[in-house]
């Protein structure tokens, strides 16, 4: 399935029906005075939020949607029936958005529901104007305009830790390690092309976790896939940041993470972090003692010496639980 995290729509609530303008008629009756029925209401337009949807490419071909109207009013004060409703489901973690970039609604729990577009009230029919100075009233309310506007809907996954990482640095390894999520998993770059989400159990706890796909430098500036998959970890309470032990330079690649963090939010970047060294597997214990301290070093050397340090393989396991154990820890 294609993942879209961004649409436009345009909604339209039902107009109310008109009020009627009647008489009552009937044999005997000469002056049987009015009787006009009331407009139904117009149909509205409802958001609801479900854990059934994980995209929002229901509304890619489709983007406008229009509320039935109420029924006028009829004769024997009969009130018109009242527009049908429409309702919109769209994932958790939806965020809506008026024409102007304006926030309306986060939407972020199951069956939440939030009526966005009202429909038009019903006009008054002319029996409701009857009075002992106007026992005959010829005219009626007509049905009020039901509200339409443009709006913007934006998806961010909800998740308790985001994954991030430069590509090839083994997190859709990990996440497949770590839970039932099936991400595609290759030995070139940018195998991962959307988020990607898993629910990790260890002892007897679980979490949820989004794997992002990789930065490069530059994403902030639109190289590589860029860096509009980051607003799915900015609800996210902990970043799990994963480096390729093997990498030239590893000090540089946690470096270019974090400066794609800086540039895209300032918040984003101060949530606590704990680093991974992964394909521990794949190097002699002594490169990976020097290269591990390296890094130690840095962070020293930056006041980010809390930061929480772990060597592990996706691969083979190792190390993986205590990490997992660690993250449980922070996140409660």
């Amino acid at each position: 399935m294609q993942f879209i995290d961004e649409v436009k729509i345009h909604v339209s609530a039902g107009n109310g029906g008109n009020g009627a303008v009647s008489f009552r008629r009937e044999k005997f009756i000469p002056r049987g005075g009015p009787d006009g029925g009331d407009g139904g209401r117009g149909g509205n337009i409802i958001l609801k939020c479900t854990r059934d949807l994980n995209t929002l490419i229901d509304y890619r071909y489709q983007q406008h949607f229009k509320a039935k109207n109420g029924v006028a009013g009829m004769g024997r004060r009969k009130n018109g029936a009242g527009g049908d409703d429409i309702v919109l489901k769209v994932p958790l973690g939806t965020q809506i958005f008026d024409d102007n970039q304006r926030l309306i609604i986060d939407l972020a729990y199951h069956d939440q529901e939030f009526m966005i577009a009202k429909g038009g009230r019903g006009g008054l029919g002319n029996d409701n104007f009857k009075s002992s100075t106007n026992q005959a009233p010829e005219y009626a309310q007509k049905g009020e305009a039901g509200q339409e506007m443009w709006l913007v809907l934006k998806l961010k996954l909800l998740s308790d830790v985001g994954l991030l990482g430069l590509p090839n640095a083994g997190k859709s390894t990990f996440l497949s390690a770590t839970t039932r999520a099936k991400p595609k998993i290759a030995d070139y770059p940018f195998t991962t092309l959307k988020p990607q989400l898993g629910v990790v159990y260890i002892d007897q706890k679980e979490f949820v976790m989004a794997d992002i796909p990789g930065l490069i430098k530059g994403a902030s500036d639109g190289k590589g896939l860029g860096d509009r998959f980051l607003k799915h970890i900015e609800r996210c309470s902990l970043l799990l940041h994963l480096i390729d032990i093997n990498s030239d330079d590893i000090v540089e690649s946690y470096k270019t993470i974090r400066n794609e963090l800086k540039n895209y939010s300032l918040e984003l970047s101060k949530k606590p972090e704990i680093i991974a060294l992964n394909k521990c597997d794949l190097i002699e214990k002594d490169q990976q003692i020097i290269k591990t301290n390296k890094l130690k070093d840095f962070l020293k050397s930056n006041k980010r010496s809390r930061v929480k340090l772990f060597n592990i393989s996706a691969v083979s396991n190792a190390g993986v639980e205590d990490l997992l154990r660690e993250v449980v820890s922070k996140l409660a």
